[in-house]
């Protein structure tokens, strides 16, 4: 579990957004890869899915007014789930501070 100070603040909604139209890009030009990127959101928490290599919710993004919290949760993958956070928390990190 990770945690990154949400300076701007961003909202739950807001980072859905930035998520859903800037992610997918970011992460995939960061890995060389054209990984297909799903997400989720009910209230504060959003889930971030990557269905063609992760089965199930692969990190979830907890989101409140002073920090946002990353959750992983698919820590038995075959997948590297670990490089998949640390570019999520980078990306977070640019777009919270």
């Amino acid at each position: 579990m990770a945690a990154i100070k949400n300076v701007k603040p961003l909202s739950a909604e807001k980072l859905f957004d930035l998520l859903k139209t800037e992610f997918a890009d970011y992460i995939n030009e960061k890995l060389g890869s054209n990984l297909a990127i799903e997400y989720a959101h009910v209230y504060d928490v959003i889930n971030v899915l990557f269905p063609e290599v992760i089965d199930g919710p692969a990190l979830t993004i907890t989101v409140t007014d002073d920090v946002l919290i990353v959750t992983v949760h698919a820590t038995d993958s075959d997948y590297n789930t670990d490089l998949l956070e640390e570019h999520l928390i980078r990306f977070l990190e640019l777009k919270a501070s």
